[in-house]
């Protein structure tokens, strides 16, 4: 069986942590080729939130966000699900725009062009009308706007469970097969 391929962006708004748990959760998912591109910002926020980054802690290939070499920067890859986790305000208005000046927002118009699955979980609030704005073009040209908003009804007893009521509903929406809380269960 061939394995997928996913695009994992970390955008550099605050939120390190639901990036490190999604990095987590998908350490057991052997049917998964993860490539994980991490902006200026990510890292730096990554380690004010969290504790020192280091990309040898991870079983993942890391982008340079210039490398516009990585094999997710063309179609032709076959990548079929990109998550921008956490993504910030800017981020998000590059993408709408189309403006491809890096290797997350190049991946992301790719995903867009090849009318594949692009996950955008933005993690700032309040909203003003141009975020709006540019997340109402985002859904028209078909990425999935899946803001980072913790549930509360499988009454999570820790930060890690609170972070996964949102984790696990992007790693639904990538189409990963996952034990999480489902209502009605």
């Amino acid at each position: 069986m061939e394995k997928r391929k996913i695009i994992l962006a970390v955008g550099g708004s605050s939120g390190s942590i639901y990036a490190k748990r999604i990095m987590t959760k998908l350490k057991e998912q052997s049917d998964i080729i993860l490539g994980v591109v991490m902006s200026d910002n990510a890292i730096i926020n990554w380690e004010i939130e969290i504790g020192s980054f280091s990309q040898h802690e991870w079983p993942y290939k890391f982008y340079d966000k210039k490398d516009f070499n990585a094999p997710f920067a063309s179609g032709s890859a076959k990548y079929d699900t990109m998550i921008i986790c956490p993504c910030s305000m800017g981020l998000l208005g590059r993408i709408a725009q189309g403006i491809s000046s890096d290797l997350i927002t190049r991946a992301a118009d790719v995903i867009l062009k090849e009318r594949r699955r692009l996950i955008i979980v933005p993690r700032e609030t309040p909203y003003n009308l141009i975020h709006l704005k540019n997340m109402v073009s985002l859904t028209e040209a078909g990425a999935i706007i899946c803001p980072a908003t913790p549930s509360f009804y499988c009454r999570p007893q820790n930060m890690d469970e609170l972070v996964d009521t949102v984790v696990d509903r992007v790693l639904d929406l990538s189409g990963i097969n996952i034990k999480t809380y489902r209502w009605g269960e």
